[in-house]
């Protein structure tokens, strides 16, 4: 798939790696083992761009832990997320601390308190510490807001939730990414696992022969994938062979509108 730079304003910016990984709800654990084989299998498979955030719990203290020696190997996006000035300084560095000093991607977690964020981030910026900045939200009645944001020509990316029960973001968001040159990186691909708690039957995957898609969590990442605003996907596992098989559908061809609309239509019918 070709898909767009997480910021193709910036020439010194990390392209995105098509399949990437969340960490909300996996890597909040003592079990550093485990969530070594799942980053492990991650980054051997291709998926090196890691999403997380100081709301995760413990998750960010253990991806950099599973990091340690081969932090070059991998590009961290990781959000601040308070009301509070003077804790989101403490979140940051924080953050920094648990990357080697250096995170490429900070963004304003669900918008909050956006203004003041967003001139801290450019601070961090400027001294070296962040390479991009960004805003995230999952409300859709938050879009709004979220627009104004992008249009303030302030980040660099957005990261919403985008997958085919959850599509507000076609109307208004996606387009205005593409008209502004912003990065997408979409959380929830599989609707926090709602999409494949019950499944399509797997036989109707024949429908897409010539695709390469094996599983019905490849046809939903390649459906989000194959949107021409979409820079990549972090769908979270705490499984190893699932992030293999994740990472794999960024090897896809992109889907035409005929496949999408066949993937949507089994999911949402």
């Amino acid at each position: 798939m070709q898909h767009r730079s997480l910021a193709p304003r910036i020439a010194s910016a990390p392209l995105a790696p098509v399949v990437g990984m969340g960490t909300s709800e996996t890597l909040d654990t003592d079990d550093l083992g485990a969530s070594r084989n799942v980053v492990d299998a991650a980054l051997a498979s291709g998926s090196t761009l890691f999403d997380s955030s100081p709301m995760y719990g413990a998750a960010e203290r253990v991806l950099g832990a599973c990091l340690e020696g081969r932090r070059d190997d991998a590009i961290i996006a990781t959000k601040v997320w308070t009301p509070d000035d003077t804790t989101a300084e403490l979140q940051i560095d924080a953050s920094l601390g648990f990357y080697s000093g250096h995170v490429e991607l900070l963004q304003v977690h669900n918008l909050v308190g956006w203004r003041t964020r967003l001139d801290q981030l450019e601070a961090r910026r400027d001294r070296g510490q962040i390479t991009l900045v960004g805003a995230t939200h999952w409300q859709s009645a938050a879009f709004p807001d979220l627009e104004d944001v992008m249009r303030t020509g302030r980040v660099d990316t957005i990261q919403v939730p985008y997958n085919p029960i959850e599509r507000e973001v076609e109307a208004r968001i996606l387009p205005l990414a593409i008209e502004l040159g912003i990065g997408v990186l979409v959380m929830r691909p599989f609707a926090k696992a709602t999409l494949l708690a019950r499944p399509p039957d797997a036989a109707r995957l024949s429908d897409l022969d010539g695709t390469g898609i094996t599983t019905m969590a490849q046809a939903l990442l390649a459906w989000g994938l194959s949107h021409p605003a979409v820079s990549a996907s972090i769908p979270a596992t705490s499984r190893p062979e699932r992030a293999v098989e994740n990472a794999a559908a960024g090897g896809l061809p992109t889907l035409v509108d005929e496949q999408r609309n066949l993937i949507a239509g089994w999911f949402s019918g």
